[in-house]
């Protein structure tokens, strides 16, 4: 037999054991919860309700009495309310003995009983009370009526113990239940524990002497021995496993010997990979300067163009019609928006370039200079900036930055609420990475959570040029520079007031220590910077340029 045959027979006694196991005790539980409940919502308050019926009956015949005697109103009192709560007792005794026979009779000949007496006695004693006390002769009837209650005496002696024989019979079921059970889940753990050892027998003999012997001579393999031929020995599976292991141990030997000489195949490839990465790196430098090159090449025609057209509504704009004039405007524009287009993508496509060096840079600093280019703007729409008294210190690249602050609060301004000031609320804090997280809130008209990441993929517009201008760059190059700068950039889609801009940034303490060493260079070399690219990433990041 198998090892899996092993394992199948015993799991299928087990599961025959706890199915027989399950079905006893489950019996067992429920003939006891029935027990208990027959005893603790039957028979119990049966006897409680039975004390209380009883009590009400002595009620009334004690009320009869002491009126009878003194002829007292007062002394009525309690058997008028003795009835109201006999007749509650014995309906709720009725319903906890329900179809018990003899409990059943018993309450019958009780009520039968109280009936009787309260019709030949009880209401003809009431009825001469109401006269006066009663003389000598009527003192007879009431002797008469303590007779005749005594019988009343005699089913309430008869009730109660039948009830306390029903308590008791209930009782005694309930002990022996517990007892079966106990006795039940004394058997389950012998039989349990025996199954266990018997279990564990046939694992050290059928498994365990073969999986030791299988793993003495893989060891002796894996120490070097390559040459140590695995013997299968023990159950079929096991076997079958160790002539698994012998032939796998025969084609890694035979795979060692080709990996050798795959080896030195793998050493020329990687060399020709590592020259064809030279080569992408060369051809990638080559089509940055190209396209630097050629966007240069462009500015001329395209300002050829814009001047000409002026030049030609100048002079012959008298002669041309309206239509004319528009399309001389159209030409222009277009022309102008062409420009501004090839900037952006310029100042786009030189973010992340790895010759631009970084500084430490107090991000207070960033945002003046976005401020102080965003002055004309703010000035016009009575703008509201709302900053921290301290902003943190990044490493970073001082322009970028600005460019970054400038294109997210040129937003806030642009897409504000018509007729409304715009407010932008500047903050910055910690987040749970310990990098900063920079946050601008405006009270715009807000972005729709589906456009959340569309805004940031370049050229995308959610309005039309006519209604906010800008070439759909601005938000993909405030995600560029934040990603250059090792953070990244979103959307708060739970702002609702507006727009809430949020990007991150490491501190300049979390600065590698080769930058930091390197920091009084790089901020000698920032202060003599004034590469071309920088002053057009300046141009880029006009109002006119921003988007989202």
């Amino acid at each position: 037999m198998t090892v899996q045959g092993w394992f199948a027979v015993v799991f299928a006694g087990f599961a025959v054991l706890v199915i027989a196991a399950a079905v006893v005790i489950g019996q067992l539980l429920a003939q006891g919860r029935a027990v208990s409940a027959d005893l603790d919502g039957g028979v119990l308050p049966a006897q409680a309700q039975a004390y209380r019926l009883q009590g009400a009956l002595v009620d009334q015949e004690t009320g009869v009495r002491g009126y009878g005697i003194t002829g007292q109103s007062d002394f009525l009192q309690p058997y008028t309310a003795g009835l109201a709560t006999q007749a509650d007792a014995a309906t709720r005794l009725r319903r906890l003995i329900g179809a018990d026979p003899l409990l059943a009779a018993d309450l019958r000949g009780l009520e039968a009983a109280a009936s009787q007496w309260r019709r030949s006695y009880a209401a003809p004693l009431i009825a001469l009370a109401r006269h006066g006390p009663l003389d000598g002769r009527d003192l007879g009837l009431l002797d008469a009526s303590k007779h005749s209650f005594d019988h009343l005496r005699t089913l309430f002696a008869a009730q109660n113990a039948h009830l306390a024989a029903a308590a008791s019979r209930d009782s005694d079921r309930l002990g022996t239940n517990r007892s079966i059970s106990d006795w039940a889940f004394g058997t389950v753990l012998a039989v349990f524990l025996i199954a266990s050892a018997v279990l564990a027998l046939v694992l050290r003999n059928a498994v365990g002497a073969p999986l030791n012997r299988l793993r003495a001579a893989s060891r002796n393999v894996l120490g070097g021995d390559f040459g140590h031929r695995i013997e299968p020995s023990g159950p079929a599976d096991l076997r079958a496993v160790a002539a698994d292991v012998e032939a796998m141990r025969s084609e890694l030997v035979n795979a060692l010997d080709s990996a050798r000489a795959a080896e030195q195949v793998a050493a020329s490839q990687a060399a020709d990979l590592d020259a064809k990465a030279a080569e992408l790196l060369r051809s990638n430098a080559e089509l940055e300067q190209f396209a630097y090159v050629a966007s240069h090449d462009l500015q001329e025609p395209l300002r050829k163009v814009a001047s000409f057209c002026q030049l030609l509504e100048k002079r012959y704009g008298d002669k041309l019609d309206d239509r004319g004039r528009q399309y001389i405007g159209f030409a222009v524009d277009g022309a102008k928006r062409l420009q501004v287009l090839i900037n952006d993508l310029l100042t786009f496509s030189r973010v992340g370039r790895p010759s631009e060096i970084r500084v430490r840079v107090a991000l207070d600093e960033a945002l003046d200079g976005a401020i102080a280019a965003l002055g004309a703007a703010i000035e016009e729409t009575d703008a509201v900036i709302e900053r921290p008294a301290r902003l943190p210190e990044v490493l970073g690249d001082r322009t970028l930055l600005v460019m970054l602050w400038q294109n997210l609060l040129g937003n806030a301004i642009k897409f504000r609420t018509p007729g409304c000031p715009p407010v932008v609320r500047i903050t910055a804090e910690r987040d749970l990475a310990g990098r900063w997280l920079c946050c601008v809130a405006d009270q715009g008209i807000g972005i729709a959570p589906e456009f959340a990441e569309k805004v940031f993929v370049i050229f995308q517009r959610l309005h039309s040029r006519d209604s906010y201008p800008g070439t759909g760059i601005g938000l993909a190059l405030c995600k560029r520079i934040a990603e250059y700068h090792g953070g990244d950039i979103s959307i708060d889609t739970g702002y609702a007031e507006g727009t809430r801009v949020c990007f991150t940034l490491p501190g300049a303490d979390e600065a590698a220590p080769d930058q930091a060493a390197g920091q009084a260079t790089a901020d000698q070399a920032a202060g003599d910077q004034t590469a071309p690219d920088q002053a057009a990433g300046q141009v880029s990041a006009s109002p006119e340029g921003i988007l989202t």
